[in-house]
């Protein structure tokens, strides 16, 4: 890739960390997709950003759907470019917004995995009586991390980032830091919290280490967990039901989220809950609870 191409992606990713202080995952995927644009500009002989016009954009969305881009993917990059775009007219490396007007893919909205409450409760009993049988910090670590993601819908990467700090007994809460660093409280059950005091008494202490410092959830040298491991912990934790495709720990937010509005939450207060900043996002479980509904209406009812 040429030199001016490269420092423009080295000043794009300064923007998406340090002004729109956005995710290291987001900030990979905006970067893949722009440093694919730019490769796909050098094929076509294009060297100078300034000239970039929009049908250089829609030649390179068309080639990635050649290639077998899903919509999905293909919505997500045309947002991408859109974003670069406003940001090279604003810092001067555009004339104009050229990116303004790139149509967006229409993506398929697919309805999350969920597991029913009976096979959460399979999945919760399993964890706790392995639990049982092996009495190691490990197997009190996993059932702490399970209960307590299925208790508050937290995403993997909220888990992760809990201090012992982060959890109030009084009120049977923890306080998590979500996407943008927006921070919030949410409340957890007797369960989890049965099982994060089980986790602190007799588990965590044989974990630490010097490099431990206020981390909740411990991995075996004593670092800060990963999400990797917690993947793997979930996977294995809901492999004890039986009939049901591969699930990880989104599953366990989205069974959060759909038993919570089935149990008559309103969708405000599960949109606080999951930390959605758009209250359109939590309107996606109102299908699934339809969808659920008619299941059983079907499988139940004389005259369905």
């Amino acid at each position: 890739m040429s030199e001016n191409f490269e420092k423009l992606l080295t000043a794009f990713e300064r923007n998406l960390k340090v002004e729109r202080n956005l995710s290291p995952h987001t900030i990979r995927a905006y970067m893949g997709d722009l440093k694919s644009l730019l490769l796909h500009l050098e094929k076509l002989g294009l060297s100078d950003i300034s000239a970039l016009e929009l049908t250089h954009l829609r030649s390179w969305l068309a080639n990635q759907a050649v290639k077998g881009g899903a919509r999905t993917t293909l919505a997500r990059r045309a947002v991408s470019v859109r974003m670069f775009t406003k940001w090279a007219l604003k810092n001067k490396f555009l004339s104009s917004d050229v990116g303004a007007s790139l149509a967006t893919p229409k993506g398929h909205r697919t309805l999350p995995g969920v597991l029913d409450v009976n096979n959460a409760q399979i999945a919760m009993d399993s964890m706790a009586t392995r639990a049982a049988q092996e009495q190691t910090p490990i197997s009190l670590r996993d059932v702490a991390m399970v209960e307590l993601l299925y208790a508050t819908g937290a995403r993997v990467g909220e888990l992760c980032g809990l201090d012992i700090g982060d959890i109030d007994y009084s009120r049977n809460t923890i306080r998590v830091l979500g996407k943008g660093d927006k921070e919030r409280v949410i409340p957890m059950g007797r369960p989890a919290v049965a099982a994060l005091e089980s986790y602190l008494k007799d588990g965590r202490q044989a974990l630490v280490s010097t490099q431990s410092a206020n981390a909740l959830f411990l991995g075996l040298r004593g670092k800060r967990i990963d999400q990797r491991t917690v993947r793997t912990v979930v996977y294995e934790a809901l492999s004890a039901i039986e009939g049901i495709e591969r699930m990880g720990p989104h599953a366990l937010r989205h069974s959060a989220a759909t038993h919570l509005l089935e149990g008559g939450a309103d969708l405000r207060t599960v949109q606080e809950i999951l930390g959605h900043a758009s209250l359109a996002t939590t309107q996606i479980y109102t299908h699934v609870s339809s969808a659920r509904l008619q299941k059983v209406f079907k499988q139940a009812h004389p005259r369905a």
